[in-house]
């Protein structure tokens, strides 16, 4: 199979930079790439369990674009190759995807495409909010030279903590939304979806999805 994809243009190529450049700032790693039916679903782990005592949820970043109709594969690439096949793109170019990785765990849980019902929403202000408290609370809590457990345990306790206003949504989601750039003007309603285990905030810069621990589910 030829693991190749094209963007429209320049602008989308840009476009895919930033958001990995955003990524890769948060989580040095893997991104998945599914290209199917003409679109590119680009996704990147901003948080995930490193281990099984870990309470850090899966919360995941996508953004959606446009390539070749013929285009079909579903690949982890590391973040950083790929960024460099990007800048060397030309406009239109074909992108050849880097060789593949298969030690990234969070790559092995796929969100659903469909089946989606919308349960409620928030805003931008909210997530930008809680976004900065839990970078404080983080910062307070891990001072320099903190062991790597240690860091796990306070991060999965403050982006594993619900948003007062928006239910048994944790924390992460806003972390996730402002780290990759998807925030936008201050009241820019943002829906929430929910199908099984999977949550998906839909921003007009791009999706955040979490995927819920099977003890807090819904009854």
């Amino acid at each position: 199979m030829d693991q190749t994809f094209s963007l429209v243009d320049g602008l989308a190529v840009s476009d895919l930079q930033v958001y990995l450049s955003r990524a890769g700032r948060v989580e040095d790693g893997s991104v998945r790439l599914v290209a199917r039916g003409g679109v590119l679903a680009a996704y990147t782990a901003v948080l995930y369990p490193h281990g099984l005592l870990d309470r850090t949820p899966t919360v995941l970043g996508l953004r959606t674009f446009e390539t070749a109709p013929d285009a079909e594969f579903d690949a982890v690439v590391p973040t950083r190759s790929l960024l460099d096949r990007l800048a060397r793109a030309g406009d239109p170019a074909a992108i050849r995807l880097p060789l593949e990785v298969s030690t990234v765990t969070w790559a092995g849980i796929s969100p659903p495409r469909g089946g989606w019902s919308q349960v409620g929403g928030t805003t931008s202000a909210v997530l930008r909010r809680v976004a900065s408290e839990g970078v404080a609370e983080v910062a307070r809590a891990v001072p320099e030279g903190t062991g790597e457990q240690l860091v796990w345990r306070v991060r999965g306790s403050v982006w594993g903590a619900p948003i007062e206003e928006v239910g048994d949504v944790p924390a992460g989601v806003a972390f996730a939304a402002d780290s990759l750039g998807f925030l936008g003007p201050e009241f820019e309603p943002v829906p929430i979806f929910e199908t099984g285990t999977w949550t998906r905030l839909s921003l007009r810069r791009g999706h955040v999805l979490v995927k819920r621990a099977a003890w807090s589910l819904r009854g």
